[in-house]
């Protein structure tokens, strides 16, 4: 049985008195001035175009968390292994939680790489204590294909905490997008495990009892799987894809 209650983070609101005079990026993103936002179930998903903000709020979301914001856990905060070191965004935003969690992880698709250089750069230092690759499948992430890396770091390095991903969906394949529900699945049956997800995949969107966050509007509307265009677009040009190509040639 699905728990049907976020365990930690509860709600984030922007704080009016803390934005900037300038309205520059990411202040200028349309939803921040009036941001506030609920997460009542285990599962919440950040869907939208491209630019919208999921990924800019997600990243605000795991520096409020205390993770580093170029992606790991707490463990990584000071390891500066990626090209940015705060979020700006996080400045403005004050969140709730329900309890603190102990552990978590920002998944962040787009440095993972820099991030298996930090654990080999950890293996190779004779001052760090302990395998750095012990949490990560036991080996380098370089050592693996692209896909095999993601997925051995979500299933190594998730259990109960708060778990940001930002389009984990990237490197995988449906068959391994499958099996990353799964994972979720029974992570969140133990009612200790939360996630906060922005994605493209409509996939992942099929997880039950889902809340799905719409940034296309700035008002951050809830939504049905149904309603989404990853949904309607996907589903539209696998039943139809002559009648989707005609339209795309009549666009070029």
């Amino acid at each position: 049985m699905v728990k049907d209650a976020a365990r930690y983070l509860s709600s984030i609101r922007t704080l009016p008195e803390r934005l900037p005079a300038e309205c520059v990026f990411p202040f200028s993103l349309p939803f921040v001035s009036r941001l506030y936002l609920t997460f009542p179930a285990p599962v919440t998903f950040f869907v939208g175009e491209n630019g919208t903000g999921k990924s800019t709020l997600l990243e605000a979301i795991a520096d409020l968390c205390g993770f580093p914001v170029s992606g790991g856990g707490r463990n990584e905060q000071a390891a500066g292994h990626g090209p940015e070191q705060e979020s700006p965004l996080r400045r403005v935003l004050r969140p709730v939680f329900r309890n603190r969690p102990v552990d978590g992880y920002f998944f962040r698709a787009e440095f993972q790489a820099h991030f298996a250089t930090l654990l080999d750069a950890r293996a190779l230092d004779p001052d760090f204590l302990g395998d750095p690759f012990a949490r990560y499948g036991g080996r380098s992430l370089h050592a693996r294909s692209h896909g095999e890396s993601f997925l051995d770091v979500l299933q190594n390095r998730m259990g109960d905490g708060l778990f940001l991903l930002d389009e984990p969906e990237s490197a995988l394949s449906p068959q391994r997008q499958l099996a990353l529900l799964a994972l979720m699945h029974d992570l969140v049956a133990t009612g200790g495990t939360q996630f906060v997800i922005a994605t493209h995949s409509p996939i992942l969107l099929t997880f039950p009892g889902a809340r799905i966050v719409n940034f296309d509007d700035p008002g951050l509307p809830v939504m049905r799987l149904e309603e989404t265009a990853h949904y309607q677009i996907t589903r539209g040009i696998l039943e139809a894809p002559e009648r989707y190509w005609r339209r795309l040639i009549e666009l070029e």
